[in-house]
């Protein structure tokens, strides 16, 4: 303040100024700005008859009655014309602007205009001004100096009154009329309206009454009305460096962008000397001693000085501490007293950057080297709060902008679009929304949405229950679908540890892995261009979207891949590509979501490779550097080529919607229309993946429609064009249905037509395709570069499979109600009644293509007693009743090899013989329909075939079954095989490495037949083999 003292730009002054009465203090302009509210309050016009004839009355028309006792002149526009007439009802001649006449009657009959003329100065104080509009009131503004700045301003044009002298106002600091308004002495000037409007009407003054509708500011304090009232204050001089200001604001870098052009630089062009007292005891004292006239003035610059001039020790600096010290005068006019107010609060947080620092006393060097500051971020309302008094005082101050980047966000409502409030209590408890959804959940939303682009968001607890649903449990599923598979892999292959390293990672021939792996760089590229550039609101929507893009695209898509179904390496390939992108997601993530992106780590950590890490601290997520962008991996063809994929998968999904036809139910073709041959070619390469999502046996792609007979339609829209053409619509509605194909292409590429002599645009119409000669085999829909055709004609062998699926839904929804995992080792009963009906016929017909999906074995009731339920539901189906029973463990469906044959040497009672096994599986019941006959020598085999069953194994290992058969018999070759070699042959049975297993014969459970048993405990066991 000395500083701006010493350069003359502190002031005392009187000003109409916003006046809390609730705070018994003036405002800010600016501070009357952050809280505005729509209100209703009287609107009255008001007769002011002429000195020269009573007769004859200028109208005015006033939103604030109370302000009539303090009005001192009328004022009109001298660019405006002005009637005299003569109201038929009264007789009674007013004056006022012919343009506003409709503000107090309906018609013509209603009045006689007597003489058209402008106004100039009358009898009685009528002065004119440009400020009067014709848009509201009756074009006369009755004048009250003292609590309009319009009004002050125009009436020292006029000398009305003089500049800076005291004010002579009726209300006090609390808004209440003084002694000198008799009628209404003491009254609320709010309150006293009604009283006054009373008043004017038993004297035959009120011409009109109403009430009207408008945005009003408040306290921001207190919530109540504000009144603008003169009041003597000490200013800081704004105005003559408002070009200065706008020149240091286009220096700074704003986001988002319109916020520097539009809502700040407006308000700094409109910029009026700040008003920086306030009438308040808390605060901080201005540091000014005066005179008793005001003549003399002291700014004192320090503590210091302080002491010196008092002669007084200070060791605080409030109010009660500084008030009563008096400074000598050196102009012989006694003592010098602080003056009474205090500063307005918005002047130390504009001097923060200095006051934070004790600068000029301390750190004068360092503040001045690392002024201005970098970046600083806060909502919008402080484009006329702290970014002003910022750069207010940084400009007048050092001639600087205070601040190199800001980012600016909008402000949290209500979700009634109110603003929150602890008073009304309308908003739910924060912490009740972090205890129920996640404090990521809570933040993800609040940064995806249009408050980090400047805009206001009205809250919803649903917004954030969205995020969790639609963002975070799809995310953490595709991070525990790795985690499982990995599991599993490593369980099924016990000498092989999944480590990763992105450096040594091999390169996929998989387009789908090189796909994803493209995508996620071209977004790690992305990412850190725009958060460069401070842009958050482009930044997180592509983040959130990329969940999408990875677990409903990739892992989808990918899915028998990452569970092995294609093979081990194959497998792997696909584990370390997810890998890959689930890491550079949380690194991306961590920002925004902290703690979900550190759970995620602390298990992947586990699968890195320390090899492959830079950082010396791998403790937290937070620890790493952002992913570095590889761009030997970005390729935009491929990217491109997906890109086209989702689009047509996409499109026939919308075709399946239309039909009702869901996705379970198999078509028999789709044909896809590109312009483009190239990205046909693209398609065709992915053809496997369309025949999957879209669920249809054939995949057409052409670059003919003609040869479908492809045609487009229109459909108006009736809601839109029928309240814009009213009787016109029916005429136009019937013309858009007779549009021809050709027409509309063009309407597709230009935005445009004219129907009947309407333009109609693009949200007029909705187009469709159709094929023409109303086929019903093909139904069509497209975007702007690709079209699809879906066969929806019915097959029956198809309805049957999608029957099939439909089954197969309720057995894996069951499988999810009862929190099973993929290893959990299952059989699936069934009972479709009545039985024989279509339901059953299906079931019975799809049995290997139903267990082949739900990789469990599918049996007919009855349900063995011995068998432990997991869980059991009817449900009804294509009119039949389904009840499915979940039982643990599995019966053998999917053992071993085809066929296999294992050379061995045996001993049979006693005797050393060589023979031959023959490994199968046949249908899973591994028993023979008769006991097999008895060796006719000791040469020949006695046993034609051993049952296997694997014991003491986990779940994840029994991927292949626990029971599988070797049938012995004695083709060909007699090669001896060793114990270890039998081991290794019998391992191929089951999936499982060899020396993992111990062979022993179960003598109790033999009776007759031989059953070997696989035993994977840590006890080392003697293969036997012997008769019974």
């Amino acid at each position: 303040i000395r500083q701006l003292y010493d350069k003359g730009l502190v002031y005392r002054g009187v000003k109409v100024m916003p006046f809390s009465t609730a705070c018994n203090t003036p405002l800010s302009n600016f501070e009357s700005h952050q809280n505005y509210k729509d209100v209703q309050d009287p609107a009255v016009t008001v007769s002011f008859p002429l000195d020269e004839d009573a007769n004859i009355s200028l109208l005015a028309w006033t939103t604030t009655p109370w302000t009539l006792p303090s009005n001192l002149a009328l004022c009109v526009n001298p660019e405006l014309q002005y009637v005299k007439l003569r109201d038929s009802a009264t007789g009674k001649i007013y004056i006022l602007m012919e343009s506003r006449l409709i503000a107090l009657y309906k018609s013509d009959s209603e009045y006689e205009i007597l003489d058209r003329q402008y106004r100039d100065k009358g009898a009685f104080a009528v002065v004119v001004d440009s400020y009067v509009k014709e848009e509201e009131g009756t074009g006369v503004v009755h004048q009250a100096p003292y609590f309009g700045a319009d009004d002050y301003r125009v009436c020292m044009d006029f000398n009305i009154i003089q500049k800076d002298s005291v004010p002579v106002c009726p209300v006090d600091a609390s808004g209440c009329f003084t002694a000198e308004v008799t009628d209404f002495a003491g009254q609320y000037v709010k309150d006293a309206d009604k009283n006054i409007i009373k008043l004017l009407k038993e004297k035959g003054r009120l011409v009109h009454s109403s009430s009207f509708k408008h945005s009003y500011p408040f306290c921001w304090r207190s919530d109540t009305p504000l009144i603008y009232k003169a009041v003597p204050s000490w200013f800081v001089r704004v105005e003559h460096m408002v070009e200065k200001l706008l020149e240091n604001n286009a220096q700074c870098y704003w986001v988002p962008d319109f916020v520097r052009e539009k809502r700040f630089g407006n308000w700094l062009k409109d910029a009026r000397d700040w008003a920086i007292s306030r009438n308040r005891y808390w605060g901080t004292p201005i540091p000014l001693w005066v005179s008793d006239d005001f003549e003399e003035v002291v700014c004192v610059g320090s503590v210091a000085e302080l002491e010196e001039l008092s002669g007084v020790k200070v060791t605080d600096l409030h109010r009660e501490s500084i008030d009563h010290l008096t400074i000598p005068s050196h102009c012989g006019k006694g003592f010098l007293h602080r003056v009474s107010e205090v500063f307005d609060c918005w002047f130390e947080s504009g001097s923060m950057p200095y006051a934070q620092v004790h600068y000029p006393f301390e750190n004068k060097k360092e503040l001045e080297d690392a002024f201005p500051a970098d970046f600083i971020a806060e909502g919008i309302d402080q484009t006329r709060g702290w970014f002003y008094t910022l750069l207010v005082l940084s400009t007048a101050l050092f001639g600087r902008p205070p601040f190199k980047n800001v980012i600016v966000n909008g402000l949290v409502l209500a979700s009634d679009g109110q603003k929150m409030s602890k008073r009304k209590k309308n908003y739910p408890d924060p912490m009740s929304i972090v205890n129920s959804y996640g404090a990521d959940a809570l933040r993800l939303y609040l940064i995806n949405s249009p408050v980090v682009r400047a805009e206001n968001l009205r809250f919803k607890e649903e917004g954030v229950r969205d995020i969790l649903k639609d963002v975070f449990l799809p995310w953490y599923n595709a991070y525990r679908f790795l985690a499982q598979n990995v599991q599993i892999l490593q369980h099924k292959d016990e000498g092989r540890e999944f480590l990763y390293n992105e450096n040594t990672v091999k390169e996929s021939n998989n387009i789908m892995d090189k796909w994803i792996l493209s995508f996620t760089q071209s977004l790690i590229q992305f990412f850190k261009a725009e958060m460069a550039a401070y842009r958050l609101y482009t930044v997180v929507p592509r983040l959130v979207k990329f969940v999408d893009i990875l677990t409903n695209w990739y892992v989808r898509m990918n899915r028998r891949r990452l569970k092995g179904e294609n093979g081990t390496e194959d497998c792997i390939m696909a584990l370390e590509t997810l890998f890959s992108v689930l890491f550079s997601m949380c690194r991306l993530m961590a920002p925004y979501t902290p703690f979900i992106t550190e759970l995620m780590y602390q298990n992947l950590k586990t699968l890195i490779d320390p090899a492959s890490v830079q950082e010396k601290n791998t403790e937290s997520i937070h620890y790493l550097m952002l992913p570095q962008v590889r761009e030997d991996l970005i390729d935009k063809r491929i990217e491109s080529a997906v890109s086209c994929l989702q689009s047509v998968i996409e499109l026939g999904r919308v075709i399946r919607d239309r039909k009702t036809i869901p996705v379970k139910y198999p078509l028999k073709e789709v044909v896809v229309i590109h312009q483009d041959p190239e990205a046909l070619e693209n398609i065709r390469s992915l053809e496997k993946y369309v025949l999957e999502e879209l669920n249809v046996r054939q995949v057409t792609l052409s670059t003919d429609k003609e040869k479908y007979g492809v045609r487009l339609r229109a459909e108006p829209d009736h809601m839109v064009l029928g309240k814009r053409l009213k009787g016109a619509f029916k005429l136009v509605m019937a013309a858009v249905k007779e549009l021809k194909s050709e027409q509309l292409e063009e309407f597709q590429e230009t935005g445009t037509i004219v129907v009947e002599g309407h333009e109609l645009h693009g949200e007029d119409l909705r187009l469709m395709y159709q094929v023409a000669g109303g086929s019903t085999q093909f139904e069509a829909h497209s975007d702007a570069q690709v079209l699809v055709l879906l066969d929806v004609t019915p097959d029956q062998s198809m309805v049957d499979e999608g029957v099939a699926r439909e089954v197969i839904n309720r057995i894996q929804k069951l499988r999810k109600k009862r929190n099973l995992v993929p290893t959990d080792e299952i059989t699936v009963y069934y009972r479709a009644h009545p039985e024989g009906d279509y339901l059953d016929t299906v079931i019975k017909e799809h049995t290997d293509f139903i267990f082949a999906t739900i990789k469990a074995a599918l049996k007919p009731y009855p349900v063995p007693t011995s068998k432990e339920v997991l869980i059991q539901e009817t449900t009804q189906l294509k009119g039949s009743e389904l009840e499915i029973t979940l039982v643990r463990g599995g019966l053998c469906q999917d053992v071993g090899p085809a066929c296999a044959y294992v050379n061995l040497r045996v001993y049979v009672n006693g005797t050393e013989q060589d023979g031959v096994l023959l490994l199968e599986n046949p249908k899973g019941d591994n028993t023979l329909r008769a006991a097999p006959d008895l060796p006719s020598s000791a040469e020949a085999l006695l046993c034609q075939y051993i049952n296997l069953q694997l014991v003491n194994a986990q779940p994840q290992e029994c991927q292949k079954g626990t029971v599988g058969t070797l049938l012995m018999e004695n083709p060909v070759g007699k090669n001896g095989l060793t114990y270890q070699g039998l081991l290794r042959e019998t391992a191929k049975v089951f999936g499982l490495r060899s020396r993992r297993l111990k062979l022993f014969l179960d003598e109790a459970q033999t009776q007759g037949k031989h059953k070997l048993l696989v035993c994977l405990s840590k006890d080392i066991w003697k293969f036997l083999l012997r008769s019974s």
